[in-house]
């Protein structure tokens, strides 16, 4: 019988498997404390669980993990870790220091289907979804190289890869992040990035979830939006923005646009104007994030001036629009440019 990673598990089917051993569902509990509040490696550090029983799970069960093969580190602090997974393929995670903050972007995918025209992920095309443990195990792995006293304090799911296209192991890697006894991180400080998948959008509009969604936009027409994201002809941008307006949203929630800026392409005041009209309506903010240029992409990143330009017509027209400073640009660790390359 092949064993089973615990770390694919929701607490539900926690247990469910913890059932089978006739076992109470505080052991579900315990256990998630040691997988993903301790970290343990081993069932012998779980030592509020008997002898008996640790054996017992050893033997139709395993803890998996991960270590980076390769850490890199930019001048501005951003650190970009290299995972190789037990099939060989790679993926990457980026630790971005902030003054209050210590985002950590996960990868949800290796490679990515959706071949958008600023991004290097989509250049290397889909291999595979990453499994629970996979996304989790990120998280461990890049907190045990953080001193105590300063903890990863935000989740994006941002990396390599699109999170509703592997649906349910992103929700299911969310709700162990969120769960009080589990990683316990707030529902406002875990992010979900998605390029609008509107068959994904419309199901989990309807579940009951905790995390922040963020829309990746790009673009205020559907020709242009369609030239930059090729999705976009088979969920076009007025469909996208019409499930946003019906998207129910917790008191005082927003839902995040990003807005990748490219020169010449969709960084005109006209653009800015639009963007204000589209949004209307939407409880919203923007952010603006210049191109990370790369040499395999054909396009090149606006003016300073022009970036100030575009979000100060948000911001008149009483859009919150923040300008997202490109950080860990020179290990290739920038929004856009992550590619599980050893």
């Amino acid at each position: 019988m092949e064993k089973i990673d615990l770390k694919n598990l929701s607490l539900s089917e926690l247990n469910e498997f913890l059932k089978s051993f006739g076992k109470e569902r505080y052991r579900s509990i315990q256990i998630l404390r040691w997988l993903y509040q301790k970290g343990v490696q081993s069932f012998d550090e779980m030592t509020n669980l008997s002898k008996k029983f640790r054996k017992e799970l050893s033997e139709v069960s395993f803890i998996s993990t991960l270590s980076p093969q390769r850490v890199e580190q930019a001048g501005d602090g951003t650190r970009k870790f290299l995972f190789q997974l037990e099939d060989g393929n790679r993926i990457e995670s980026v630790l971005i220091p902030e003054k209050a903050r210590l985002t950590l972007c996960l990868s949800t995918q290796v490679g990515c289907a959706f071949g958008c025209r600023f991004c290097l992920t989509g250049k290397i095309g889909f291999k595979r979804d990453l499994r629970v443990s996979e996304i989790v195990n990120q998280i461990l792995a890049v907190r045990k190289t953080l001193p105590e006293d300063r903890p990863i304090t935000n989740i994006v799911l941002m990396g390599m890869g699109e999170p509703l296209a592997n649906y349910d192991h992103s929700l299911k890697a969310i709700a162990l992040m969120t769960h009080s006894d589990a990683f316990n991180f707030s529902s406002r400080r875990v992010t979900l990035s998605t390029v609008g998948l509107l068959p994904q959008l419309e199901r989990l509009s309807k579940e009951k979830t905790s995390f922040r969604l963020a829309i990746s936009l790009n673009a205020t027409q559907e020709e242009t939006r369609s030239f930059l994201m090729p999705v976009n002809r088979s969920y076009p941008l007025h469909k996208v923005l019409a499930l946003c307006r019906r998207f129910p949203l917790s008191p005082r929630a927003r839902i995040t646009f990003e807005y990748v800026l490219v020169e010449g392409v969709n960084d005109s005041s006209e653009d800015a104007k639009r963007l204000l009209g589209i949004l209307k309506g939407i409880p919203s903010k923007v952010n603006l994030i210049p191109l990370n240029e790369a040499s395999e992409i054909p396009f090149n990143k606006p003016s300073e001036e022009k970036v100030k330009c575009f979000q100060e017509i948000l911001m008149e027209g009483g859009l919150t629009a923040i300008v997202r400073a490109s950080k860990g640009k020179e290990i290739s660790a920038a929004c856009g440019q992550l590619r599980g390359k050893g």
